[in-house]
């Protein structure tokens, strides 16, 4: 007969027993809640990396140092490419001079006349280029070119990015050679709905301005179009490049640019000895 001491200890034992089940059940359900949160919080991670990758979680606006100015990237090719082997060098050396350090509160007034012809002329190491400028379309990038071209702002500066895939642009204007110079003031955007911009395409030969990717960001850089090049109607094209400007670009062209990658600085050594304005 099991005495009442007994009967006690059976019990306390038996309630000990429930509450390690218990104890143990309760920790495998949370081993498994676990794992499935761990799961699913892979996923997302997963997911957000493949978004970010992809643009779609990426912040649009670019942020850039003050001043900074550029075109849309080059579409990349479906392979890497091999680094190129470097062209001969088609350029002369550069003039004797060297960068001012110019720099400008707000746009200049306006000095042009807006009804009459002028003419942009840089005559660089790898030879002139004329451009016919829109003056009546583009009436205050074309004023400031001639302010800074009459300030000698130009004069002895590196042409610095060369685009060879995706789009085809030669960029200028920047004395500081790194993409982020500018004159201190920015320009309104002008001519964008110009009828040579068909199909988000700007033709060859024209010649737009540079921006941040942000409306009326325009400074001092600009670039030249050697090729037809797929582009929104964002750039102020203010300007076209005459037949033997278009030499000298494909010539450059050429010569190629200094990453193999389709978009680095151009191998040809393009420096503006002398920019000018003329009024015709």
């Amino acid at each position: 007969m099991v005495s009442q001491e007994q009967r006690r200890r059976q019990l306390a034992r038996e309630k000990f027993l429930r509450q390690q089940q218990r104890r143990t059940e309760a920790r495998r359900k949370a081993r498994l809640r676990n794992s499935v949160i761990a799961s699913v919080l892979g996923v997302v991670v997963i997911g957000s990396v493949a978004l970010y990758t992809t643009g779609v979680l990426k912040d649009d606006d670019k942020k850039t140092n003050a001043g900074a100015e550029v075109t849309p990237g080059a579409t990349p090719s479906t392979s890497p490419s091999a680094p190129a082997s470097k062209a001969p060098d088609p350029c002369e050396k550069p003039a004797a001079g060297s960068v001012k350090k110019l720099s400008w509160k707000k746009e200049p007034a306006m000095t042009i006349d807006t009804s009459a012809k002028y003419t942009l002329k840089l005559a660089t190491t790898c030879g002139d280029i004329g451009v016919a400028l829109k003056t009546s379309a583009a009436p205050h990038t074309v004023n400031s070119f001639d302010f800074l071209a009459g300030q000698g702002y130009f004069d002895h500066t590196k042409c610095h990015r060369l685009t060879t895939q995706g789009i085809y642009v030669l960029q200028c204007g920047d004395p500081q050679g790194t993409g982020a110079g500018g004159p201190g003031y920015t320009l309104p955007d002008e001519n964008l709905k110009d009828k040579s911009l068909k199909n988000s395409t700007y033709p060859a030969g024209t010649v737009a301005m540079a921006n941040t990717g942000q409306a009326h960001t325009g400074g001092s850089q600009f670039f030249l179009v050697y090729k037809d090049s797929p582009l929104p109607p964002r750039y102020t094209p203010f300007g076209t490049v005459d037949a033997a400007g278009m030499k000298v670009l494909e010539k450059i062209a050429a010569a190629g640019e200094n990453t193999g990658a389709g978009d680095g600085a151009p191998n040809a050594t393009v420096v503006i000895d002398k920019a000018s304005v003329v009024k015709s």
